[in-house]
């Protein structure tokens, strides 16, 4: 955050005392932050060639002024050879006319030249292909050559983009504008998966019902990248996503009282669905509906993947239904529970929520021995996922959970944090503290959520 970076200088001394503007502390920060995220290692220790930033929002908005004009200074600072402007604007298409209207774009790009930043590649968003004569049209007025104007218009999904893309020719662009040392910018190979992938995406029907009870289900988008891993595990495994979003507040008693409907409505999503999951989420609401949903899951053997708060709810589920601990809790919930299941962690400080979480990608180690988790990552020693969470299962009641047939078979490097969960009595009972959405990709789908679909339409045997 490179708000944040410029306030911690500050305190530090960093500036002297001066007073912290945007310009230049600000700017300075995302220049910075872009620079140290351009040097990490994508495939071992050899660092990238490229790193594509996206400034989202529209061009003119006040939230993003600070970025464009970071960018605008980091034009000028790397030279014109190592910096590119790809600007993605609508190409409207009015159903009354059918005609393509170019002036937004050209407006956009007018107002982007005037904040000192000119694209290099403008890439028109449309409903339909659109002409060579508006390609010519948006070239002449926006001062670029033809082939730096590309469509992208819709299809049948997204995979089909980079495709479209390759077509296009935008890797031969960018091989040329960047100066960019690749003998095979386009390996064979890696298109051919990936047009593997796209027809396989167009020619699944076979679909696999999960259930996401999560707290924040009014907003989908709030659980994008859970929704996109398990699209690639779908995918993977030859299976045709059908998602359904349940509020897990709705999954309460009170509500059953209050608003039988929405009380109704969410069980019969959840009992239908063939595979659940319980992402993460921050504070009391809706945590019992989660722990319903657990409950449901683990007694009717359907299998479930908990992430975060998730992995919590469950140990919390367990512990009151399975140890008989009545008033098992998160102390996030219930900071008196007798019963503390799920505590804070040693490096939090109450009122400062975001800023003392354990955030980043860190090694988690495998317990020795076989687990389903460990075979879906091909039984290595450790591996390295995303963390963002500030609670942990409570260390003094894993001996009686595990005892009672819950097994905690990961762990962080100092062995003190639970990080991965199984019930291997269960068909796929399975939670990670970590994230593992953060790290799926289409042509590499993130285990845990492969086991969960492969849990859902197949035997516990097709996992082992």
């Amino acid at each position: 955050n490179p708000l944040k970076n410029a306030k911690e200088k500050q305190h530090k001394g960093h500036y002297l005392a001066k007073t912290v503007q945007v310009v230049p502390h600000i700017t300075d920060a995302i220049q910075e932050w872009v620079e140290r995220v351009a040097q990490q290692p994508v495939k071992g220790t050899a660092k990238p060639q490229v790193c594509i930033v996206e400034l989202g929002g529209t061009i003119g908005d006040i939230e993003g002024m600070a970025f464009v004009e970071g960018f605008r200074q980091f034009q000028f600072k790397v030279k014109r050879e190592n910096f590119c402007c790809a600007h993605v604007s609508l190409v409207p298409m009015p159903k009354a006319t059918g005609e393509a209207k170019t002036k937004p774009t050209q407006a956009s790009v007018r107002e982007l030249r005037g904040l000192g930043l000119s694209p290099d590649l403008i890439v028109c968003r449309s409903e339909k292909p659109i002409g060579n004569e508006v390609k010519e049209k948006i070239s002449n007025f926006c001062h670029v050559a033809t082939e730096q104007v590309i469509c992208i218009h819709d299809l049948s999904s997204i995979y089909h983009v980079p495709l479209l893309m390759e077509e296009h020719g935008v890797v031969d662009f960018l091989v040329k504008r960047l100066e960019l040392n690749i003998p095979n910018p386009r390996p064979s190979s890696l298109m051919k998966r990936w047009r593997d992938l796209a027809h396989r995406v167009d020619t699944i029907h076979d679909p696999v019902n999960i259930a996401l009870v999560g707290k924040y289900t009014k907003l989908e988008d709030a659980y994008a990248s859970v929704a996109k891993a398990l699209q690639h595990a779908a995918i993977a495994s030859g299976y045709k996503l059908n998602l359904e979003f349940i509020d897990a507040s709705h999954l309460e008693k009170q509500t059953k009282t209050e608003e039988p409907a929405k009380y109704h409505d969410a069980w019969m999503k959840l009992v239908s669905s063939k595979g659940v999951i319980v992402p993460g989420g921050f504070g009391s609401r809706g945590i019992e509906g989660k722990i319903n949903a657990c409950e449901w899951c683990r007694t009717n053997n359907t299998p479930v993947l908990g992430i975060c708060l998730g992995l919590q709810a469950m140990v919390i589920e367990f512990a009151r239904n399975v140890l008989k601990l009545e008033d098992a809790n998160s102390t996030e919930v219930d900071p008196t529970t007798k019963h503390p299941l799920v505590i804070d962690m040693p490096e939090h400080h109450p009122g400062d929520m975001g800023g003392t979480m354990r955030l980043g990608k860190r090694t988690t180690l495998f317990k020795e021995g076989d687990s389903i988790i460990k075979k879906l990552y091909r039984n290595p020693k450790s591996v390295s996922e995303r963390h963002r969470h500030r609670y942990e299962v409570n260390p003094k009641y894993v001996a009686a959970l595990e005892e009672k047939g819950l097994k905690f078979v990961g762990y962080d490097a100092d062995k003190e944090r639970m990080e991965i969960m199984e019930y291997p009595q269960h068909r796929y009972y399975v939670a990670t503290q970590f994230h593992p959405e953060y790290l799926s990709r289409p042509l590499k789908p993130s285990p845990p959520f492969l086991g969960l679909i492969l849990a859902a339409k197949k035997s516990p045997r097709s996992l082992h």
